[in-house]
């Protein structure tokens, strides 16, 4: 069975993805599929412009593979707004197989991988459950049989007509109701500040209100910072031109923006409507580009809360992606309000918790997302140290290394590549050379990758 099959992908690193080369190395086992990729995530401006090709492409696919990087517990930004471009512009899907194959260091994979799952319900998609692989898995015996493995198993379900499909929603609307904003109550506020960020694009004024009570009810001055008049230049590139000191390759001030405006705090509270399982996608590209603070807790013992306009009830992967992001960030999560029943006693309960937090330094012992997730990055950090700076430094200070894993040639040549990155000179002459340089060992994998025996005596019987 020969499949037409699309790659969208959501790397803005485009063809020079790390994800991209476990798909070619599969394409080189498996010569007899046609292969057509998408770069989603490094031409989303040019798709929100013009989306007839890709649509054209969508329509022709039997097979569509989501391919890319974990960012933040989810799909980088990018491919956030290329799905929803999907659903605005109606392409029609519906029994086309769908799957997913991401890298990561299996931080939160599990969230990110639900996400897709749950768009392809919404689009009428036959999934199938995708590849999550390590970065470095396509480089050792043991990942490149997994990638086969898995590429095997994919193209049976295809012939074999298997794969989930539903719609995730039952049809049944929520009760959603609009939060009243009481007149202020005229009381000296406490002393501290709460950051509530929003993404108030395209609100009807029901997340509005639900802010306007908080910041009414709230005993602390509230400095509200809408997101969607910050002046973005783009997603997260994944450079890591800001590994080593910590400034975004952008010019656009976010990060100064971030540490100024938001991370000064003595709380924050995160605003958005519900869009595609998720906070949307201009949400996301805030949450990615924090990247520019490496994977520092900058704003660890500070509470923070949620207002959420939309039906969280029926997203447990958002819900758990909320309580893991507060949990790895090492922040008490004092509450979630929400509009489907009682929001005026979910605002009204959330802004009191959050006084007993601010009031008694009030936290609590992180669980299994707060353990677990921060002992991957431990791990990650201490073999990188040379080029995370500024992460190794802040994770010395609190002790985090209680139990490194000391990849010693890692380490040494992770100090080589931070001692370039550092001189200016350097960094301006070697531009994109760095990302090339890492893929070098991916692409000799993939230049050495052969059809197995089958898969070549097919290919002869066709010639």
């Amino acid at each position: 069975m020969r499949l037409n099959i699309l790659v969208i992908n959501g790397s803005p690193a485009g063809e020079d993805s790390i994800t991209l080369q476990t798909v070619e190395y599969i394409n080189r086992l498996f010569p007899e599929h046609e292969y057509v990729h998408l770069n989603a995530g490094q031409q989303i401006k040019t798709f929100e412009n013009d989306f007839s090709k890709a649509e054209t492409q969508l329509l022709n696919a039997d097979l569509i593979v989501f391919c890319y990087p974990v960012y933040t517990f989810l799909a980088p930004a990018q491919l956030h707004r290329f799905i929803e471009l999907i659903k605005e512009r109606r392409v029609p899907l519906e029994g086309k197989y769908a799957t997913q194959i991401t890298t990561s260091k299996h931080f939160y994979d599990i969230t990110a991988h639900e996400f897709i799952r749950e768009n392809c319900m919404d689009l009428g998609l036959r999934y199938i459950n995708g590849l999550s692989a390590d970065m470095d898995d396509l480089l050792c015996e043991k990942g490149r049989s997994d990638a086969e493995a898995f590429f095997r198993h994919l193209v049976w379900s295809v012939e074999n007509g298997r794969g989930e499909t539903g719609k995730t929603e039952d049809g049944r609307q929520p009760e959603l109701c609009r939060a009243s904003v009481p007149e202020s109550s005229g009381t000296e506020k406490k002393e501290g500040r709460i950051a509530v960020v929003a993404d108030l694009g395209g609100d009807d004024g029901t997340l509005a209100d639900m802010i306007a009570r908080f910041t009414a009810v709230c005993p602390y001055e509230c400095s509200v910072i809408d997101i969607g008049e910050f002046p973005f230049a783009g997603g997260c590139l994944g450079c890591f031109n800001c590994a080593s000191d910590g400034k975004c390759i952008y010019k656009d001030g976010f990060d100064t923006f971030l540490r100024e405006k938001i991370q000064t705090s003595d709380a924050g509270v995160y605003a958005f409507t519900v869009r595609d399982h998720s906070m949307g996608s201009r949400f996301k590209m805030f949450d990615d580009r924090q990247f520019c603070n490496g994977h520092r807790t900058v704003t660890m013992g500070k509470p923070v809360g949620y207002l959420v306009s939309g039906r969280l009830s029926g997203e447990p992967n958002l819900r758990t992606l909320i309580e893991a992001r507060a949990q790895v960030g090492g922040n008490y999560l004092a509450g979630t309000a929400g509009n489907e029943t009682d929001p005026d006693g979910e605002i009204d309960a959330l802004a009191n918790e959050l006084d007993y937090a601010l009031g008694n330094g009030y936290s609590q012992p992180a669980n299994f997302y707060g353990v677990g997730g921060m002992k991957i990055f431990r791990d990650l950090i201490y073999q990188m140290q040379g080029l995370m700076r500024e992460d190794h430094r802040f994770y010395k200070e609190h002790g985090f290394y209680d139990f490194p894993q000391k990849r010693r040639g890692r380490i040494v040549g992770m100090y080589l590549v931070g001692s370039l990155m550092n001189s200016k000179k350097l960094k301006k002459k070697m531009g994109g050379s760095m990302t090339k340089g890492m893929l070098r060992p991916y692409r000799k994998v993939v230049e050495n990758a052969v059809p197995s025996d089958g898969d070549a005596e097919k290919e002869q019987e066709q010639h």
